[in-house]
Formats: structure tokens, C-alpha cells, sequence
């Protein structure tokens, strides 16, 4: 499987994973082989029931906060009649739990939102150390993403989607997979999962500078070209100004940080102080803690007050 078929969707699927509505004839996928990798829940109700529209909405929001250890799945009897029939459900609202492909525990009725947290905590017990929390995860895809595996990266970032659709930085971190196999489209509608107010996120802040810096370069010419223009005019800033971009898109980090230092020392107001904003740029797509984020930041400041 690509990069490209894990992480597209990922985010918008995961929502929908959690909780969803089935059918007689997707009963079977939906709950019976769903629940043979985490338990599946199944809410019976109808549209009539008063105690369905207060049960549901607590089964939605401990299913949430069970994080991936336990999916929903609801199943309208009226519409479907035979699955409740044929389990014997006589009255409503009915929860049922299915574990490895059987049903395993239940209960009737609309009991307390702290009973259905208690049901859902011991159908999960001893599930908390089956594996690494979202932390763990995403410290994992990160050292695994530095290590230049971008595809098992990006499985791990969607595994964390998979529990948590919202989670802004498996989000970014899936964009940054996409953006190191040149996919900007892919990157640019990953990243657009991102609500507003979240825009400011470091991470997500860092793949938007990295989207930006290639869509620039994507206009320029040759490296080769731009330097020959520089060469033969070093005080042609506009040629080294984009010669560091496409340096920099190339993956030359050092270059592209002496090229824009060399525009701030000669010409600091230069197009509005253009250069200086684009090393800082280039240092927001490279992360605060890159070698060459540290290495440039030390030499603009001896330019800037020496």
C-alpha cells in the first residue's frame, strides 16, 4: 500500500469509523468482523423511543473518549428488523457488545452516563497496555519519518487518525509525509482538515511554510541557470533570492540559508526586507530544532547586530 492510499481520507474516514449507522446486510462487515479487531458496541433503537435520544449521545461520547479501543455501530429496528429479531431483542434501547466476532456483554435501558463509562472500561480492561498511547505514536511516526521512512510514517500518523480524526498533529504530520514524496496536492488537502483556529499550530505551521517554499520553486527555472545569473552578477538579488529557493527545494539546505544571508549583509531593505523574511521561512518549514534552523538562526543574528 502507498503513502498515497493509507493517508487519503484518513482523517475524514476515521470520524466515521468510530461511529456509524449499519444495516441488515452490512450487520455482518460492520459489527461481526469489526469486532474481531476491538469490540463493537451496537445500539438498537427506533425513531419513536424517547430513551434512545437520551442513550445515544452518551454511548457517542464514551465511544469518543475510549480513543479506537471501542467502535459504535447503531442499527435503526424499524428499518432493520431482522437482526433485532433474530437476537431477540424485545424492548429498547438495547446495547449489545461484540468481541472477537460473538456477543460478549449488554445491557437495556437508558442507565446512567457513569454505568455506560463503567460497561465500556470493563469491556476494554486490560486493553490500556495492549499497545502505544497516541503520545508514544506520534513520537514513533516522528523518529521514524527523521529516519527518511515516509511510508511507515505515514501508517503510523493514519493509525492515529484512525482513533482520533481531529487530531491536529497526526494531521500535519501526514502532510509532511505527502509534501517528502512531492505530493503537494495530497499535503495541501490534508492540511486543509485543519480548523482555523488551530492554524497557528507549530506543526501545522511548518508543513503550510514547506507547501509555500515548493509551490515558489515550482515556478523557477534550472539551478544551474540561476547560477550562471548570480555568477555573473552577484548584486542581481532577485536570481539569488530564487536560486535559494530552488536550492532549498532541492534538499540544500546550507546553500540556500549562504544565498539569502549573502542578499541581508549586501542589501538588507531589499524588497522589503524580502530575504530575512524568507530565511525565516525556510526555518519554519524546517522545524525550530533542524540543524540547519539552529545553524541559520545563529548566523543571521552576527549579520543583524554585529
Amino acid at each position: 500500500m502507498t503513502i498515497m492510499e493509507q493517508g487519503s481520507g484518513a482523517a475524514p474516514q476515521a470520524a466515521t469509523d468510530l461511529i456509524k449507522d449499519t444495516t441488515t446486510q452490512s450487520f455482518v462487515r460492520d459489527v461481526i468482523e469489526e469486532s474481531k479487531q476491538q469490540p463493537v458496541l451496537i445500539d438498537f433503537w427506533a425513531q419513536w423511543c424517547g430513551p434512545c435520544r437520551q442513550l445515544t449521545p452518551m454511548l457517542e461520547k464514551a465511544v469518543r473518549a475510549a480513543g479506537g479501543k471501542v467502535k459504535l455501530v447503531k442499527m435503526n429496528i424499524d428499518e432493520h428488523p431482522a437482526i433485532p429479531g433474530q437476537m431477540g431483542i424485545q424492548s429498547i434501547p438495547a446495547v449489545i457488545a461484540f468481541v472477537d466476532g460473538r456477543p460478549a456483554d449488554g445491557f437495556m435501558g437508558a442507565v446512567p452516563e457513569s454505568q455506560v463509562t463503567a460497561f465500556i472500561d470493563k469491556l476494554t480492561a486490560g486493553m490500556s497496555g495492549a499497545g502505544p498511547s497516541t503520545a508514544e505514536l506520534l513520537q514513533e511516526a516522528e523518529a521514524i519519518l527523521a529516519e527518511g521512512d515516509v511510508q511507515t510514517a505515514a501508517s503510523v500518523y493514519a493509525e492515529v487518525l484512525r482513533a482520533d480524526a481531529t487530531n491536529i498533529e497526526a494531521i500535519a504530520g501526514l502532510a509532511r509525509c505527502y509534501m517528502q514524496t512531492d505530493a503537494i496536492d495530497k499535503a495541501k488537502s490534508t492540511l486543509a482538515l485543519v480548523p482555523e483556529a488551530q492554524r497557528e499550530n507549530a506543526a501545522v505551521k511548518a508543513v503550510q511554510a514547506a507547501i509555500d517554499l515548493a509551490e515558489q520553486a515550482s515556478s523557477l527555472g534550472p539551478v544551474a541557470e540561476l547560477e550562471q545569473k548570480v555568477a555573473a552578477d552577484p548584486k542581481d538579488y532577485q536570481a539569488r533570492f530564487d536560486l535559494a529557493t530552488a536550492l532549498n527545494a532541492a534538499g540544500k539546505r546550507e546553500e540556500a540559508t549562504t544565498h539569502l544571508l549573502e542578499i541581508v549583509r549586501r542589501d538588507r531593505k531589499w524588497n522589503d526586507d524580502g530575504a530575512r523574511k524568507q530565511l525565516v521561512q525556510f526555518f519554519d518549514a524546517w522545524g525550530a530544532t533542524d540543524d540547519a534552523t539552529v545553524e541559520g538562526r545563529k548566523r543571521l543574528s552576527t549579520i543583524l547586530f554585529s
